[in-house]
């Protein structure tokens, strides 16, 4: 290989490297585009020497002109419209619609509760830092009727169900993404700390029948698979290696994945909530059945994520320990059960589900809490360098995940166009899961249900 094709293929490195990055660089603006202007530099220099380099040199160019100024199609898209997070609005309209994927540039609204637990909406870029989300909250207060007197220092607070508490600092970045299932942010002077309370919903719960026993297995899956693909298709493969070797300083923050990895949590709450709020130990036992026909067909879809997210909810402690509830399955569901908790079984480093996902073909959508341990695994087992020296051993370790990954997305799942409305108030049902999160309310719940001494 002689200089030019050296220089040749140094390029068509970094082309690669621009076109799979071309969103997230684009969003970055003026600070992304040094490196590329900086390369075209360069390669201009080499053109009297190596003159059959023109054509790269004059994609370069028009690689910094992209970066630069987006087309009009691109910013039109970026201002199409303000969309609601994920949980904080229950619009059945917007729940509908496909999942797409977010950037830190998009704007969004959010709710921000006081102490009172009245709440101001606020719009805001997804990933702004928390010192301006606490200057949009004090203009909304200050032309609010319930906060007669503008509130001092503020601090920008989350508050999960449990009443644990965690404060964010004023460079933070994109909190929205990071709240757990029925965490809320909250705002309040320093000295209002310990007088934050979950909301009333959060902490207390109604028995009733669930509305699953008027749906059937097979939809419920269905649209469960449907929406975790919307998920994991929106999560660019550089969110997985920010998520795990950058963490908070990530230059990428993993905004699409870390939803994800919140839609596997709440599957597991939901499937335990709608169990324990079922006071009728015939209904119980129908939809411990149900549960699992559920993760059957997800199993058979091959969406692995809502398969083990059912599959743990179902073994959830509060749940598991319903004696007279179990007693009444059927022994074929206890069978197929019990094949199921194999597969979630984590001795031998995951081997049963490895085999399982080993076996399948795309697409499919991966249990993916596994795949970042897996990554944190190989990231915190090798140094990323060796003096100054790049660990390329490792960087091709995490190019092969990466590329498992791609693979799992190779083909497009088969996504449902019914618009019956019995179909949407399914679509509506999976994509709203109304859930309870606190650990210790579950099992007080699953106490009243089937006391210790029966």
């Amino acid at each position: 290989m002689d200089a030019a094709e050296r220089k040749q293929a140094v390029l068509n490195v970094a082309f690669r490297y621009l076109d799979t990055y071309r969103e997230l660089l684009q969003e970055e603006g003026e600070r992304s585009n040094s490196f590329p202007k900086e390369l075209y530099l360069c390669a201009v220099q080499e053109l009297s020497r190596h003159p059959e380099l023109v054509e790269d040199v004059l994609k370069l160019q028009r690689w910094t002109e992209i970066l630069n100024c987006p087309s009009d199609e691109e910013k039109e898209s970026r201002r199409k419209q303000v969309r609601p997070l994920f949980r904080h609005f229950r619009r059945i309209d917007a729940c509908l619609q496909p999942r797409e994927a977010f950037r830190g540039s998009d704007e969004i609204f959010c709710r921000v509760y006081t102490p009172d637990h009245s709440y101001v909406t606020i719009r805001s870029r997804l990933s702004c830092r928390v010192g301006e989300i606490l200057a949009l909250v004090r203009e909304k207060l200050q032309y609010s009727e319930d906060q007669p007197v503008l509130p001092g220092n503020l601090i920008l607070v989350a508050v999960t169900s449990a009443g644990e508490k965690a404060v964010f600092r004023p460079s933070d970045e994109a909190v929205f993404t990071t709240l757990g299932v029925n965490t809320h942010l909250f705002t309040c002077e320093p000295s209002e700390l310990e007088t934050l309370l979950p909301l009333p919903e959060e902490i207390h719960w109604t028995p009733g029948d669930s509305k699953l026993h008027d749906m059937s297995a097979e939809e419920v899956a269905n649209q469960l698979v449907v929406f975790d693909w919307e998920l994991f298709s929106c999560v660019h493969e550089v969110e997985f290696v920010c998520y795990v070797f950058h963490g908070e300083q990530s230059r990428w923050r993993p905004l699409n994945l870390e939803l994800v990895l919140q839609r596997c949590s709440e599957v597991q709450h939901w499937v335990a909530t709608e169990i324990l709020q079922c006071q009728s130990l015939p209904k119980r036992v129908q939809l411990l059945r149900k549960f699992i026909k559920i993760a059957a067909l997800c199993k058979q879809q091959q969406d692995l994520l809502s398969f083990l997210a059912v599959v743990l909810g179902l073994d959830n402690p509060a749940v598991n320990r319903l004696r007279l509830t179990w007693e009444g399955l059927p022994g074929k569901f206890r069978k197929q059960f019990q094949q199921f908790e194999s597969i979630a079984d984590p001795s031998r480093n995951h081997k049963s589900y490895r085999d399982l996902i080993t076996s399948l073909r795309p697409p499919l959508i991966p249990f993916t809490p596994l795949l970042l341990k897996d990554l944190t695994f190989l990231h915190e087992s090798c140094k990323t360098f060796h003096g100054e020296l790049v660990n390329f051993e490792k960087m091709h370790k995490v190019a092969d995940m990466v590329r498992i990954i791609r693979r799992y997305r190779s083909s497009q799942l088969a996504m449902d166009t019914e618009t019956s409305p019995s179909h949407l108030q399914t679509k509506a049902y999976v994509r709203q899961l109304q859930v309870i999160d606190n650990q210790n309310l579950l099992f007080d719940m699953s106490c009243k249900l089937e006391p210790k001494d029966t």
